[in-house]
């Protein structure tokens, strides 16, 4: 054997040798020329199909993302789309790029929250914020209403229909998967960690004002319109 000294630090690394060595791979469909593995092309599919990726709930999708996060990265914005990898909550989405132009084309659906819906969220992003990083968050219905306590509402003067603006805001927010529903208690509900991501700081001060004006206009007697007014846009991903 060789007395030669051997630089273990010069060797690659073993990702660096499998991410350089082309992955081979069999056609899935007659026609296919796609030049990404197979597990990057299913990332991108999920990634387009789904509000978010969470590493808890599909870890082998999670994998595949941050693995080819760069080849990713560049076939969406070839569609004006961005990746975003929220890291601390190991959570993936993707938003809508913006700029200015007659030809572009925007891929994802928009959605609208209304109101009493950005109310609802701001409330929820509040009290992920101030929980423990590993803590579920638990909320009852009961407890979701009386969220709105600090709403002095003059337009839906009677309490039922009131509630049933609360009530729409939790499907509202069931659908776009915010709210989870608890199996155990369909009047009990898990807040997805995935607000913390898509409720950014400035997002959460926009609502805060939009709260403001809510209070304002329903103590001058605003009309039911008027009440309804501010809305705040969304795609269809939950941002």
């Amino acid at each position: 054997m060789s007395d030669t000294s051997i630089d273990f630090d010069a060797l690659p690394s073993i990702d660096a040798v499998e991410r350089s060595t082309p992955e081979r791979r069999a056609p899935r469909f007659d026609g296919d020329a796609s030049e990404l593995p197979d597990r990057a092309c299913w990332a991108l599919q999920h990634l387009l199909s789904r509000r978010y990726i969470r590493k808890d709930n599909h870890a082998e999708l999670w994998s595949w993302v941050t693995r080819y996060r760069t080849e990713l990265t560049v076939r969406l914005s070839e569609l004006d789309l961005r990746l975003c990898i929220a890291d601390d909550h190991d959570i993936a989405y993707v938003e809508q790029a913006e700029y200015e132009s007659q030809w572009r084309r925007k891929l994802l659906r928009r959605e609208t929250l209304n109101t009493y819906d950005s109310i609802l969220a701001l409330h929820l992003a509040k009290l992920m914020r101030a929980a423990a990083r590993d803590e579920d968050v638990l909320i009852s219905r009961e407890e979701i209403h009386e969220l709105f306590a600090g709403v002095n509402n003059d337009t839906d003067r009677d309490a039922a229909s009131f509630d049933k603006r609360i009530d729409n805001a939790i499907e509202r927010l069931t659908d776009i998967e915010i709210l989870v529903r608890n199996r155990e208690d369909e009047g009990s509900f898990t807040v997805s960690p995935v607000i913390n991501a898509i409720m950014t700081a400035s997002v959460i001060t926009e609502l805060a004002q939009q709260f403001d004006q809510l209070k304002r206009a329903a103590g001058r007697g605003a009309d039911d319109a008027d009440a309804d007014a501010v809305e705040d846009e969304v795609d269809a991903h939950g941002r």
